[in-house]
């Protein structure tokens, strides 16, 4: 099997910079909305993993979820 290729720190930091002045921009320079928005994005994430949590059978997953508390199984 071969090799991956070592992460590039520096390619990945520039990555980070780029989207992070992307998401500044979509917000007209406003760092405040920009947080904002960027948590409402986190929390909706947030809420689509706990459905998908919700979603999978207990057979597929067999027993490798954590039990959640207040469930039945």
């Amino acid at each position: 099997m071969p090799a991956l290729p070592e992460p590039n720190p520096q390619s990945e930091n520039d990555r980070l910079d780029a989207a992070a002045d992307e998401a500044i921009a979509a917000c007209g320079g406003d760092m405040r909305s920009t947080i904002r928005a960027l948590i409402l994005a986190n929390e909706y994430l947030e809420y689509e993993v706990a459905e998908l949590f919700v979603a999978v059978s207990k057979g597929y997953a067999r027993g490798r979820l954590p039990k959640r508390e207040g469930s039945d199984g």
